[in-house]
């Protein structure tokens, strides 16, 4: 069998030796997990306040679209985020899942291997992704410059940017293993909960640079619909655009609160949906109790990748249109992407097709309001109704193929969940006890809500994209963080369960 043996073992040396958080040996305490979540929480909020040193203030943030599902913050040393770790699991899927490399995740060193290939593949995507950043994006500053010279400047920037994506790295892994939940979702979870609030109650002006007036309330939704109806009359506010500003306009109108709200009890509903398969204990007569197949099966993780695979895309799409301008039939291209100068996203090109919605205000006024045509950029509103489709479409088959993928890489699938149901002594009540009748029945439900969970995680982004979201956290990050806190929730009430019934452990997979 060893010829059939991944060329990716050659790397086996370095991924044993490669530093690593250690597992611990036995049951972590409830108390323990919760600390150390804690910790690793508090920590990343106090890394998204230091500054990036040595930074020009005209920097340009390639990722500003993508910030709140990178869970960076601009500027700051955790200005990469979770991109490095989501890229890396990208690449290894996409290549998995193409049988470039021979690895068969449900062999228990084959899999080992893979998740350590993929940590050593996160350092590389580190550099991957802050060095083109550097060199045209993240400017030096002047007395950096005189200081160190152009090059050591740039060094500095990359090293400082390596340190905060490694520290992310480092915490994401610590709560996997010592924490209660995921550490790349609770921090996105704690990036577009403050950017909620945020833009829910801000009293400061939309434009910080002029006076706080009717032309430039404050940013927050609540004060903003307060101030605008104490400072315009009723006529004002029907005739005078006052209700436009309120309900439509950004920023953060009623109709992003509206939709975030959707959002909110939608998944609260789907996320309490369920398929209940019965169980019995094949040996103690009475023990019963029940599997559940949630309908939001693949969780977020799907929405999570595929955002990370288009922000990667108009990276370098950027790139390309401004700093390799030379590089032959594609540098400088503007039917991959045309950008304007200072600007992060596309304005025409393959990837202005690939590019969201962000409210009512970017699609649906302009095709039926000649004062927002501006939105459209120059392009024809036909060319707008098909950028939906293509966004749409795209987005959705993205989410079913990593939801697919994801299900199958992290011991969910039907093959896996029967061998789990078959270790705790339990089976399903009129079937033979076997594994192979188990995952047969489990056939049936699995893939089909793999499928529907990823498509339905989709669409609800897109949903919330188009109507648009308070705090402009887009669709992905409202959809992302109410699965997350969710999810969170229920992690923790596991684990209460484990510290009062220790049997449970087995039965959950936990040693």
């Amino acid at each position: 069998m060893a010829e059939n043996k991944s060329k990716l073992y050659v790397l086996k040396p370095i991924v044993e030796r490669w530093p690593a958080i250690k597992k611990p040996k036995g049951h972590v305490t409830f108390r323990t997990k919760l600390l150390w979540t804690g910790t690793c929480l508090i920590l990343y909020y106090i890394l998204t306040q230091i500054l990036i040193y040595g930074l020009h203030p005209e920097s340009i943030d390639m990722f500003e679209g993508f910030r709140f599902v990178l869970a960076g913050a601009s500027g700051s040393i955790m200005h990469l985020g979770i991109g490095p770790i989501v890229t890396a699991s990208i690449i290894l899927q996409l290549f998995v899942g193409a049988k470039i490399i021979n690895l068969d995740l449900q062999d228990e060193d084959d899999r080992a291997l893979y998740q350590g290939v993929q940590k050593v593949l996160v350092v590389v995507m580190i550099l991957i992704e802050a060095i083109p950043q550097v060199f045209g994006y993240l400017r030096p500053s002047d007395g950096l410059v005189d200081a160190v010279g152009l090059g050591g400047a740039r060094g500095v920037i990359i090293l400082q940017l390596f340190i905060g994506a490694m520290i992310v790295f480092l915490m994401d892994e610590l709560i996997s293993k010592w924490g209660i939940g995921s550490g790349v979702s609770l921090f996105i979870a704690a990036g577009v909960s403050n950017a909620m609030i945020t833009g829910l109650l801000s009293w400061l002006p939309s434009n910080k640079d002029l006076p706080l007036g009717i032309d430039n309330p404050p940013a927050g939704t609540i004060p903003k619909t307060i101030y605008l109806t104490q400072h315009m009359s009723l006529g004002e506010l029907i005739n005078g655009g006052g209700f436009e500003k309120i309900f439509i306009s950004p920023p953060n109108p009623v109709v992003a609160l509206l939709g975030t709200l959707i959002i909110f009890l939608f998944v609260v509903y789907a996320e309490s949906s369920r398929v209940e398969l019965p169980l019995a204990h094949g040996r103690v007569r009475g023990a019963r109790g029940r599997y559940p197949l949630r309908l939001m099966y693949s969780s977020n993780i799907p929405v999570i990748l595929m955002s990370a695979l288009m922000a990667n895309l108009n990276m370098f799409g950027l790139l390309l249109y401004t700093r390799l301008s030379n590089v032959p039939g594609i540098g400088g291209a503007w039917w991959i992407g045309k950008y304007l100068p200072g600007s992060t996203q596309p304005t025409a090109g393959g990837l202005w097709y690939l590019t969201r919605p962000n409210g009512l205000y970017s699609w649906l006024f302009p095709l039926i309001d000649p004062r927002y045509r501006g939105y459209l950029q120059g392009h024809e509103p036909w060319q707008l109704g098909l950028r939906l489709i293509i966004y749409t479409s795209v987005f959705i088959i993205g989410c079913i193929f990593f939801g697919k993928f994801w299900i199958e890489t992290t011991n969910m699938g039907p093959d896996a969940v029967a061998r789990q149901i078959q270790s705790s002594g339990m089976q399903i009540p009129g079937f033979r006890r076997d594994p192979r009748i188990l995952k047969k029945v489990l056939e049936r439900y699995i893939p089909s809500l793999t499928i529907l969970s990823s498509a339905l995680v989709g669409a609800l982004a897109i949903f919330a994209n188009l109507v648009g979201t308070v705090g402009n956290t887009t669709g992905t990050g409202v959809l992302l963080t109410v699965g997350i806190v969710i999810r969170l929730y229920e992690d923790i009430a596991r684990e209460q369960a484990m510290e009062m019934h220790p049997v449970l452990r087995k039965f959950l997979g936990v040693e």
